[in-house]
């Protein structure tokens, strides 16, 4: 054979993703999804914030914001609990495995469509992982333990490896004992002694009266559920409790339990700070991200006046990134700190629950907007809220914005490029009008004269629906993390819910984080 006979075959090609096209983001599926061969034959029932038996099952986020979150407390007995029955010291799991892989995703379980669309493309880039870790708010609306089987093991049953997860507000509202009893494999009651501290101690007996406890469910239903759905050996496994870590010779991992209002106790940050000692590379999970929205959320610690960013951008703690849920999107925020170091701040809660909208997020003066990423992209969030209000309102022809004169709108609003090629044409009036309407901030305005009307100042009681869908795209991604002795790939993968995108999901975004000095640099 010549040499010149001899043609190298040419890469793979990527499939497209939201940045590259309309048919990347899912806007023009050609064939839909099988997702929905996964889900229960009678159909999972959604939930609606208007009903009011869901608004009652939920009344712990209000009491807790009334009265005071008791979920330092509750969480302190139920650390006790495990300690009493044998957890791993420093509520630690060790990998011996310098090189492994996970995936990551937060904000999972509304067992609806948009929850089962994640499975199929998340089975197919996750097949070859470790294990998987959910990252806040496992089960919605309220932590049921009995919706933990259409909800988590139903949809997840084909997962080869173990599950870990910490804790968001929505699995406290019974009290986390669902949680409890699904990850940590323990029974306690998780009703709270009192109210302490000021007007609370004379009005504790309304609190008491008004907190939620959990609902029955045998030990028998449970473990028949588990066998029927996670039953292999490789998928069973009991983590140490509502926060741990897993190490690794190369980086490790640690979850924090931030409760309902984002706080944790003095217990979990003294244990924190145990876990974080060294100069091992870390990387944090929480309930609460730090960073989202362009805004600054370091965590309180109860009692103290130093807050869990202090404890993750400590130097001697050697943190690389910090990944938490509770918002239902995809954002990364690469913040340079002042000893040098660039920390990743991830939000990742686009695991299957609503959509949080992203056209709302401004012009980023935390980070340089050129490195800001987020998913879905401004323009396509502000087309799919503007479909919706049309919808709503019955007015789809004023509401209603295509992407590209969504994409439009954001562009002259916030004075960033657009993030999809498209002819740079000046958005219309209406075009305007909805964008201003539907909360995406101008350039010029004062953070505090943002009014993000109606999208973000109406209640999420009800929005939610107002912001969920049955048809693709649904903006849902999860992460992919690839740990080796020297750096981590975090790959953020989108998922449209179109069949061409079910077994090669879109990689939206990635980046690579160093874990040890390169020696060349030497």
């Amino acid at each position: 054979m010549h040499a010149e006979d001899s043609v190298a075959p040419e890469p793979e090609r990527l499939p497209d993703n939201s940045r590259t096209s309309e048919e990347g983001a899912g806007w023009k599926c050609g064939r839909p999804g099988t997702f929905t061969e996964l889900m229960p034959d009678d159909n999972v029932p959604g939930f609606s914030w208007r009903r009011p038996a869901v608004l009652w099952r939920s009344r712990n986020d209000v009491v807790a914001r009334l009265f005071g979150d008791p979920s330092n407390a509750l969480r302190r007995r139920c650390v006790a609990a495990l300690g009493e029955r044998g957890a791993p010291a420093a509520f630690t799991v060790h990998k011996k495995e310098t090189e492994f892989s996970f995936v990551l995703m937060g904000d999972t379980g509304e067992g609806d469509r948009s929850q089962y669309a994640v499975v199929p493309p998340l089975l197919s880039a996750g097949k070859d992982t470790d294990f998987l870790v959910v990252a806040s708010d496992v089960i919605y609306p309220t932590g049921d333990t009995g919706d933990y089987e259409n909800k988590f093991f139903r949809p997840y049953r084909d997962y080869p490896g173990p599950i870990y997860a910490v804790p968001g507000n929505h699995d406290w509202y019974d009290g986390l004992r669902g949680f409890l009893r699904v990850f940590c494999d323990l029974d306690i009651d998780c009703t709270p002694d009192g109210w302490r501290g000021g007007w609370r101690s004379a009005l504790s007996f309304v609190p008491r009266l008004l907190w939620r406890r959990s609902g029955k469910f045998s030990d028998e239903q449970l473990a028949k559920i588990r066998a029927h759905y996670r039953g292999a050996a490789s998928q069973r496994n009991v983590q140490p409790g509502p926060y741990w870590a897993i190490d690794s010779p190369a980086l490790r991992i640690i979850g924090i339990d931030t409760g309902i209002t984002g706080s944790i106790d003095r217990d979990q940050a003294a244990w924190l700070r145990e876990v974080s000692a060294g100069p091992k590379p870390k990387m944090l999970v929480t309930g609460k991200p730090l960073y989202v929205d362009d805004q600054h959320r370091p965590g309180v610690i109860e009692g103290e006046t130093g807050t869990v960013d202090d404890i993750v951008r400590d130097p001697a703690h050697n943190y690389v990134a910090a990944i938490g849920g509770d918002i239902h999107n995809y954002q990364r925020y690469p913040m340079p700190l002042d000893d040098g170091r660039t920390m990743q701040y991830v939000v990742a809660g686009g695991g299957g629950a609503y959509m949080h909208a992203t056209h709302v997020i401004p012009k980023t003066i935390g980070v340089e907007e050129d490195t800001f990423r987020c998913y879905p992209l401004r323009g396509d969030s502000l087309s799919r809220y503007s479909q919706l209000y049309g919808r709503w309102f019955h007015l789809p022809k004023l509401f209603s914005l295509t992407p590209e004169e969504a994409t439009a709108a954001v562009v002259h609003r916030l004075g960033i490029k657009p993030g999809r090629g498209y002819n740079g044409h000046a958005p219309s009036r209406r075009a305007r009008f909805v964008a201003a309407v539907l909360g995406v901030p101008h350039v010029k305005w004062r953070r505090t004269r943002y009014t993000r009307l109606p999208v973000r100042k109406v209640p999420q009681r009800f929005r939610s629906e107002l912001a969920d869908w049955d048809r693709p795209p649904f903006f849902k991604s999860f992460l992919r993390l690839d740990v080796t002795g020297d750096e981590l790939r975090i790959r953020n993968f989108g998922v449209s819910g179109c069949g061409d995108h079910e077994h090669r999901p879109p990689i939206e975004d990635e980046f690579v984080i160093r874990l040890r000095p390169d020696r060349s640099d030497s």
